[in-house]
């Protein structure tokens, strides 16, 4: 079902179901035998959405060669790449907090537990915004396992298309503090519009010194919808029924490094191979197919 102005969705579903295959994606890089980031909290957060695919996965009951082009090292590939990325936004937000900043928002957080599992320094109050009820399925369900914030945790209940800046200030933050901001794995979600509206709103929210953490997918531009679906076919017959074309929002917008720089952001940014290297994984093959195409994870601070 095609995107409207108005959609809702679970962590089951739509985009809410996009949460959990990042989720699942961090879980399986947790296990790996050398692992780059470890989140204890994913897996049981992915077991609590219940989708069966997932499950399956994180018991090893599917396959995952069955991908396109399927093969050990293409599986390799896609563990790594979740896990360098996620490293990439934790060494992002911990070197923020390393210069003194102590307000952190994240935004469309989903089933993101780094306000549990990261050292955050004393004094440190992390913002989550999503959805109410995909705050409240998180808040619950880490709960029931004993898991405790290793920061101050406030949650903002609200979807971005609404007032979220009232409803943040409402919690508690300071537009006049330092702020780190983490918008990962979002911006493809957004109109062309409304992610220009988010970086001008983080903008009049954040003093100097404020940074800001996401990622440009220059693939969005003339993303393929048909190429997608082909290589998505498989998964499908597994039971795994995100289509991606539908959730997307392709065409032009705004190139991210760009459009911060005219708002006064010091730019900087990673392609995912460069991490790679960066991280010590193997670089994917050549031949790798990925109808966003090399993205780059980008890191900025406000002058």
């Amino acid at each position: 079902m095609a995107r409207t102005g108005d959609d809702s969705w679970d962590l089951a579903s739509s985009v809410g179901a996009t949460a959990t295959m990042v989720a699942a994606g961090r879980a399986a890089a947790s296990k790996d035998p050398d692992p780059l980031i470890d989140d204890p909290f994913a897996e049981p957060l992915v077991r609590a959405v219940g989708l069966d695919f997932f499950t399956r996965m994180l018991d090893g009951d599917i396959d995952l060669s069955m991908i396109p082009n399927g093969s050990t090292e293409r599986v390799q590939a896609m563990i790594d790449g979740m896990a360098v990325r996620t490293k990439f936004f934790d060494d992002y937000l911990l070197a923020a907090a390393a210069t003194g900043v102590r307000q952190v928002v994240i935004l469309a957080a989903g089933l993101d537990a780094r306000a549990y599992r990261l050292a955050w320094p004393p004094g440190t109050v992390v913002y989550e915004i999503d959805q109410p009820d995909v705050i409240e399925f998180k808040t619950r369900t880490l709960a029931g396992i004993g898991a405790t914030p290793t920061a101050e945790r406030r949650t903002v209940g609200i979807d971005l298309r609404d007032d979220w800046p009232a409803a943040l200030r409402a919690a508690g933050f300071d537009p006049g503090a330092p702020t780190a901001w983490l918008a990962e794995g979002l911006l493809i979600y957004l109109p062309p519009e409304a992610q220009d509206r988010l970086f001008d709103t983080i903008t009049t929210l954040s003093p100097a010194g404020s940074t800001v953490g996401t990622e440009y997918a220059p693939g969005i531009l003339d993303f393929d919808a048909d190429q997608a679906r082909e290589l998505s076919a498989p998964l499908r017959e597994h039971g795994l029924d995100i289509d991606m074309p539908s959730l997307v929002y392709a065409g032009q917008r705004s190139h991210v490094m760009e459009y911060l720089a005219e708002k006064n952001w010091r730019v900087t940014g990673a392609p995912r191979d460069e991490l790679f290297t960066r991280f010590g994984r193997p670089a994917p093959a050549l031949d790798h197919i990925d109808p966003l195409g090399e993205i780059v994870y980008v890191s900025a601070t406000l002058a």
